[in-house]
């Protein structure tokens, strides 16, 4: 039997594929039909709709069933072929859209030593452990170009402000904390303020959040009507510190930055210094790994805000032992008063 020319304007459709194959799997258009759920007429019908398609003759009609053409033999195995690839794409597209798999590209801007981002990527690597995380340093306006290109899915920056084109949400605060050498004076008290930082030399990082530390100091400072010194170090963080225990001078860092223990070095919380961390990412950006993540940060906020702060160790940084200062009896009398201890 001849069929005409294939119709090119029409698509085949899915289901001819499927109700082609189970009739060759069954042999019987009837059997077939049992197997679908139709009517042997519908899928005799459905045959006759395909076979016209593509111009050929899938089956040879018999009493007792249907067998294949040579060209139906052919057009199983690519029928096959298709179903297959078409079931595995959907279910890989199920699969990202429960986030079992893929990728999140995250920019970070502080440490992930511990604290709210450290429990946020633990707490999601548990639950989605085949997806990749992918983590940019990086400055606010680097993250923020890349996310409106769609090339980063999400920065977790330091502040609240509203950047266009995107979205943004405060999520969780972290303490500031001045990094001081074991020996130096200021490590006699519990916590310190900006006077006592006044004549004080900084270094920072060349590297992110380097600038934004430099900024923050000279506004803390200028209204004591000081102008800090402070030198750019051409290094990243991990070696920022050791500088700063050799005497080359203090730093800040973020409070999930503590826990991190370098020789020769110790931490001190500056008085109602309270960092505040936002999400930003674009609003067009549909990767469902990544609104899986923004989900759970947003989660972990909620009971943080309802619960209290998430603080790290109290004792983090402070259990090095004062040594020489420049004036003990007066380092200690400040250390009594704002720790709440009788002088000694």
């Amino acid at each position: 039997m001849t069929r005409k020319t294939a119709k090119q304007h029409d698509p085949i459709e899915f289901r001819h594929l499927r109700y082609f194959i189970a009739a060759a799997e069954h042999g019987s258009f009837r059997k077939a039909g049992a197997a679908l759920g139709l009517s042997q007429s519908g899928v005799s019908r459905s045959i006759a709709d395909l076979e016209d398609q593509i111009g050929a003759s899938l089956f040879h009609r018999h009493t007792w069933g249907v067998e294949l053409t040579f060209a139906g033999k052919r057009f199983l195995r690519r029928s096959r072929h298709i179903i297959r690839a078409i079931d595995t794409g959907a279910e890989d597209a199920a699969a990202i859209g429960r986030s079992e798999y893929g990728s999140v590209r995250v920019g970070i801007y502080s440490s992930i030593a511990s604290g709210f981002l450290a429990d946020l990527l633990r707490a999601y690597d548990r639950q989605h452990g085949e997806v990749q995380i992918k983590l940019l340093d990086g400055n606010a306006a680097e993250h923020v170009a890349a996310i409106r290109k769609l090339k980063l899915d999400v920065a977790f920056l330091t502040g609240t402000e509203e950047w266009s084109g995107c979205e943004t949400v405060p999520l969780w605060s972290e303490r500031v904390f001045a990094v001081l050498p074991l020996e130096h004076e200021l490590t006699q008290l519990h916590q310190i303020e900006w006077r006592d930082l006044a004549e004080e030399s900084f270094i920072v990082s060349e590297s992110p959040p380097g600038q934004e530390i430099r900024d923050h100091l000279v506004r803390r400072l200028a209204g004591l009507g000081r102008h800090p010194e402070i030198q750019v170090q051409y290094v990243g963080r991990d070696n920022l510190l050791p500088l700063v225990a050799i005497g080359r001078g203090l730093t800040l860092v973020s409070e999930a930055m503590t826990v991190a223990q370098f020789p020769g070095v110790t931490y001190r919380p500056i008085v109602g210094e309270i960092l505040p961390f936002s999400a930003v990412w674009s609003p067009r950006n549909d990767n469902p790994a990544f609104r899986r993540l923004l989900s759970m940060a947003r989660s972990m906020a909620a009971v943080t805000n309802i619960n209290g702060t998430m603080p790290l160790s109290s004792d983090a940084g402070m259990s090095a032992v004062p040594s020489q200062t420049r004036d003990p009896s007066q380092r200690s009398a400040q250390a009594s008063e704002r720790s709440g201890e009788p002088g000694r």
